[in-house]
């Protein structure tokens, strides 16, 4: 068995500068404020502009964490890109980054699992690093999730938002734990219930599938927050257990930023304080896989997330897909 673990070494992100509030939604939907805000927790997001792409933002927030790590593009070993709002679905967004950010050769290539996305890019890459396959792997979650969704449907246009958030991860010092583990799954009974119908090969682009606004983003919002409720305790719990921590042990809870009730509620089912808990979800929405890094990268700087913590990050979303990382920053 490899004894090289990984550590997460350096994280950037970028947002949009576009702010939508809530207030501006309501011009256009059935809303306000107040309804948005007491359901979601949310109250503003990141919009980005007409023309930019995932890639885009995925490119700004590579080049600052590579500048944060003063690591050269060309020093990468693989780039992996989790996203559920691709350029396109060929090539993969992870190519197009690499491109822009000055990294030929260096293997790259898009994974996906909806929201849960980027944990699940993490055990990737540090499975390439224990097995000493790669010692510097960037994995990047980068969405532009406003162009996948109907901004008629009031029950999905107010959650979601635009961003990126990278981490460079590298091969970790004698005696530093780095990433303790991982606990993934995926149950594919709930598959439809999150979902993009149209645009592979089930239900190719037709006048039918646009005219039937098939390429939008759906979700059963009821089943989708009995789910989280449910795997974000229940997988933590079991990462926790085969790791031999308590959840007393975790300094910093930083859940995927989907709705601030299935927050509140899995951090109360684990027992975690709420000063212990992490979100951002108030200024930036649902950003799907960029959610995780964005509060990384926030909570490293407001100091709430230090050098020697426990931090314990879970995702979930489309598949129904889960997954929790226990790792010591």
């Amino acid at each position: 068995m490899s004894s090289r673990r990984a550590k997460i070494s350096a994280v950037g992100t970028f947002v949009p500068q576009r702010v939508v509030t809530n207030d501006d939604l309501s011009l256009e939907l059935d809303t306000s404020d107040e309804w948005i805000s007491t359901r979601t927790g949310i109250r503003e997001r990141r919009i980005a502009e007409n023309g930019e792409a995932a890639s885009d933002l995925g490119a700004r927030a590579a080049r600052r964490v590579l500048e944060a790590a003063g690591v050269a593009p060309g020093e990468l070993d693989l780039i992996i890109v989790a996203s559920l709002s691709p350029d396109m679905l060929f090539p993969s967004t992870a190519s197009l980054i690499s491109g822009a950010i000055g990294a030929e050769g260096t293997a790259a290539f898009d994974l996906s699992a909806a929201c849960t996305g980027f944990i699940y890019a993490l055990s990737v890459a540090n499975a390439f690093i224990v097995s000493g396959q790669a010692d510097r792997v960037l994995v990047i979650g980068a969405e532009v999730v406003s162009k996948m969704i109907d901004w008629s449907d009031r029950a999905t246009a107010v959650l979601f938002g635009d961003g990126a958030g990278a981490v460079l991860l590298e091969p970790a010092a004698d005696g530093e734990e780095g990433i303790i583990g991982f606990d993934l799954g995926n149950d594919p009974a709930g598959a439809g219930e999150l979902s993009l119908p149209a645009g592979g090969s089930r239900l190719p682009a037709s006048e039918e599938t646009v005219a039937e606004r098939l390429h939008f983003l759906r979700m059963n919002g009821r089943e989708v927050f009995r789910f989280a409720t449910r795997v974000i305790q229940a997988s933590s719990s079991q990462l926790l257990e085969r790791s031999g921590h308590r959840v007393e042990d975790v300094d910093i809870f930083v859940p995927h930023q989907a709705n601030i009730r299935i927050i509140d509620a899995a951090a109360r089912k684990l027992g975690i304080p709420p000063e212990k808990v992490f979100s951002n979800l108030e200024r930036y929405g649902n950003t799907s896989c960029a959610s995780i890094p964005l509060c990384l990268d926030e909570a490293e700087r407001e100091g709430r997330l230090k050098k020697g913590d426990l931090v314990l990050m879970v995702g979930f979303g489309g598949g129904l897909s889960w997954g929790s990382c226990l790792m010591r920053w």
